[in-house]
């Protein structure tokens, strides 16, 4: 589906520069998403916040942790 008309721009185009690391309206404006007419920003908010959420979802470990749980495996 286009979400950005002005610029062609897709979901999955707007999807993968948020997985590149665009945490922003002005992050996918920069990528020349959703920089010119503005009908697309709804969306693009939308987009973005789901985007946030489903990060938040994911358990985030540190290297510590990681190496624990490796070291526990192994010696299973």
């Amino acid at each position: 589906m286009i979400v950005c008309i002005c610029r062609g721009a897709s979901e999955h185009d707007v999807l993968r520069a948020i997985e590149d690391g665009a945490r922003s309206l002005r992050d996918l404006q920069r990528c020349g998403i959703g920089d010119d007419c503005g009908s697309c920003h709804r969306d693009l908010r939308s987009l973005l916040a789901l985007a946030a959420v489903a990060r938040e979802a994911q358990p985030v470990g540190c290297a510590v942790c990681a190496d624990a749980e490796v070291a526990a495996s192994a010696s299973a």
